[in-house]
């Protein structure tokens, strides 16, 4: 996969609309949500990640969740190096976030509509996702499905 199939799934509805419905448990649904740090913070240079650390008193962690996808900077700093990213900017997290479902054998799924085994696969990496075992708060199937659909995704 390279960053040209990156931008060519993008245009695939299924996978715009899952997008939209992975921001929905990250917090990110608006349009801020680009711009948005772990617990509620924002940045506004988005020519790099935030590399923000952010102590989560509920889950006694530290994070660098930022952006739409709410991407750790090890898994940021790791796509890079992959794909090339030269900007955090929201054309780049939504070709990342592309990039993680991919990795997780998932964008078949979501071409196909099968919502319920994409985001199976990616709730190892979205813990806001039905199905995650992270131990953090998780969205309900139903909503998840909702967004989806509300953004013309369709199941199989």
């Amino acid at each position: 996969m390279n960053r040209a199939d990156l931008k060519a799934a993008l245009q695939i509805t299924n996978v715009s609309a899952l997008l939209h419905a992975i921001r929905l448990g990250e917090g990110t649904s608006d349009d801020a949500g680009y711009y948005r740090i772990v617990g509620g913070g924002t940045f506004t240079d988005d020519s790099v990640h935030p590399r923000v650390k952010v102590f989560i008193p509920k889950y006694n962690v530290y994070s660098t969740a930022a952006g739409a996808y709410q991407i750790i900077w090890p898994t940021w700093s790791g796509l890079c190096k992959q794909y090339s990213f030269q900007d955090f900017s929201p054309e780049s997290q939504d070709e990342a976030a592309v990039a993680l479902i991919a990795e997780k054998n998932a964008l078949g799924d979501v071409k196909a509509g099968r919502l319920t085994d994409a985001v199976a696969k990616c709730a190892t990496i979205w813990a806001s996702l039905p199905g995650s075992t992270a131990g953090q708060r998780t969205e309900d199937f139903a909503a998840v499905q909702k967004v989806y659909s509300d953004n013309g995704g369709t199941i199989a």
